[in-house]
């Protein structure tokens, strides 16, 4: 997943703050850092954002769960550790497949949040440590506990086109030319390449 801006970040987490209460897809703490249940979240919420049609799911530290209100964490993703591994790596050999999950700071009214975006699960649903979870309401439960939700997971995958699905998400437009083959496409569809970035992305 590609970081966009700081300003895209402060937008995201003013949108979510709007949200009448937590949601299948998004996820409020202020200090919570035990490792084992950020990891669980990350099950839960990519398999229920698949579920709400939702290309991302969030946990937001630093935002109060009933209020919304701005407090803070003192959360850091790049210094917490599990044993002798960095966060992330840790998380990342427990999650199965494989997420391009993502870890980002950032200042909302001269407060410290930390924002995780988390992909929607799309060919099987999302595990950690070898379970996998699902959220009913703005409760985390294993999926296996409730077949109905399993079923309609996996109908969802099925129910999507790969060549429908989202890549990357947040790009700008030199990020987009950047990844792409451009110059390809245009040769072999025997179309002459536009003169600028714009008429590419047109």
């Amino acid at each position: 997943m590609i970081r966009a801006s700081e300003d895209y970040y402060k937008s995201l987490v003013e949108r979510l703050r709007r949200l009448p209460t937590e949601t299948e897809w998004a996820e409020f703490k202020c200090n919570n850092e035990n490792v084992q249940m950020i990891g669980e979240y990350i099950s839960a919420l990519s398999n229920s954002a698949a579920l709400n049609g939702k290309e991302t799911a969030y946990v937001i530290w630093g935002i109060d769960d009933v209020t919304h209100e701005v407090n803070g964490t003192g959360f850091s993703p790049a210094k917490t550790k599990k044993g002798s591994q960095e966060l992330e790596n840790w998380l990342a050999g427990l999650t199965s497949p494989n997420l391009d999950f993502v870890f980002t700071e950032v200042t909302v009214e001269d407060k410290k949040v930390v924002v995780l975006e988390i992909p929607k699960a799309t060919v099987r649903p999302v595990s950690f440590g070898g379970t996998e979870f699902i959220r009913i309401g703005s409760y985390k439960k294993k999926l296996k506990e409730f077949p109905e939700k399993e079923r309609a997971l996996w109908r969802s995958f099925e129910n999507t086109a790969y060549e429908l699905r989202t890549a990357l998400s947040n790009v700008t437009e030199e990020d987009v030319t950047a990844l792409l083959d451009c110059a390809a496409y245009y040769t072999l569809l025997k179309l002459p390449l536009p003169t600028n970035r714009s008429g590419i992305i047109d």
